[in-house]
């Protein structure tokens, strides 16, 4: 299947529309917003409202339901439900992000048919994980869901969590496609993310995936990063990316190093037990988690929030701390 043969058929005018209407929007800074549960496993939405406050002010978009969300652990209703929670406590009037994928393209098109995304902006969609699809199959599934999809796409690469990787060559003749605006790309593989940057057309959204690289690709072409580490520490992370975007990479890159060991603790018991490590801390939402993933342990919680007190007062301004 070629994208640009396929093209001609389509609108091509929605198409640049979507883009250049995207590039506006989903620019800057899109915490992936965790989802909050209780003791018993419910969802918390008290701490899901708390989460958008202390976010509110700071970020430029929100991202619904992704893997820092527990997506995989949401039944269809709570995930339309925490959807239309965010959309309604959303005073910021933020663009919206909604995440919806999975590893059968025909189930993924039936979500899509499904869920009620109006007030979605973007839908995020993932490689199809554990199946380990080719490149023609990536290339059709991507295809396929973005014809269905009533919201412009931004494809997830992130070959550490799904098995497989969207090449840059997959993702420069995708990135033809008119209903598909950007990528989000966690690869880590700087080669394979220059390439996307040098031969991507000039309004498509290439988005890092990763806190720690972000004002490194945002020299290279990057509008901006989905963010875990934003869900804890949206001030301080902000000026890392608004920094970079003017240009001010010397400010951008102090301020990142300041959360160098933060960063990595968000990581040692999987994502998110750690930035709910720290949310805690603040009192924004609990650690709770849904099985299989487990809540931040004794040790890690300890490790959190030593590293948080070695934080400037600024970094951490918030009535839990």
């Amino acid at each position: 299947m070629q994208i640009r043969s396929k093209i001609a058929k389509l609108p091509l005018q929605t198409g640049l529309l979507n883009l250049c209407v995207m590039q506006k929007k989903l620019t800057g800074l899109g915490p992936a917003l965790v989802t909050p549960f209780l003791e018993d496993g419910t969802i918390d939405f008290q701490g899901l409202e708390r989460l958008l406050h202390f976010l509110g002010p700071h970020v430029d978009y929100f991202v619904v339901l992704g893997t820092t969300g527990e997506v995989s652990t949401l039944n269809a209703e709570e995930r339309q439900m925490i959807f239309d929670f965010v959309a309604d406590n959303n005073p910021w009037k933020h663009p919206l992000v909604m995440g919806v994928g999975g590893i059968n393209t025909a189930e993924v098109v039936a979500q899509l048919q499904h869920f009620n995304l109006e007030k979605a902006d973007a839908v995020l969609s993932v490689c199809p994980y554990y199946v380990k699809p080719t490149q023609q199959g990536l290339l059709q599934h991507f295809s396929t869901v973005a014809d269905a999809s009533p919201k412009p796409v931004i494809l997830y690469n992130v070959p550490a969590r799904t098995a497989s990787n969207l090449a840059a060559e997959t993702t420069l003749e995708l990135a033809w496609h008119p209903n598909i605006i950007g990528i989000k790309e966690a690869s880590g593989n700087l080669d394979q993310i220059l390439k996307i940057a040098a031969g991507k057309p000039k309004e498509f959204l290439l988005i890092s995936g990763d806190d720690l690289l972000a004002p490194a690709l945002m020299a290279m072409g990057a509008v901006g990063v989905i963010s875990v580490i934003a869900n804890a520490f949206p001030e301080a992370y902000s000026k890392v990316v608004h920094q970079a975007a003017l240009g001010h990479f010397k400010a951008s890159r102090e301020n990142l190093f300041a959360l160098l060991n933060i960063n990595e603790l968000l990581y040692t018991e999987g994502n998110p037990a750690g930035v709910k490590a720290a949310l805690e801390i603040l009192h924004i939402c609990k650690t709770f988690t849904r099985l299989p993933l487990a809540p931040a342990s004794p040790t890690l919680m300890l490790a959190m929030e030593e590293a948080m007190s070695k934080l400037p007062v600024e970094y951490v301004m918030h009535e839990g701390i």
